[in-house]
């Protein structure tokens, strides 16, 4: 337990964090997970940015559904 409670009070020094709130802490972690989360979230977008396959898909069923109202309203 002693070495976990060591491990705990080294890591708490590392970076220069020691004299910030608390509060300070949780926000640079916050900021450092979100721009981390972001980057990979646009990195996958921009992997798999050339298919088109939900809005072919959404045109289709579109058109399909235009076409059967109007047979539906003609006949």
């Amino acid at each position: 337990m002693s070495c976990l409670l060591y491990f705990s009070k080294k890591m708490s020094s590392i970076g220069g964090f020691a004299g910030l709130a608390p509060k300070t802490k949780n926000l640079i972690v916050a900021g450092g997970l979100s721009a981390f989360v972001f980057g990979v979230y646009f990195y996958t977008m921009k992997a798999v940015g050339g298919s088109d396959e939900l809005q072919t898909a959404i045109d289709k069923f579109e058109s399909l559904k235009d076409k059967a109202n109007s047979e539906k309203t003609s006949s």
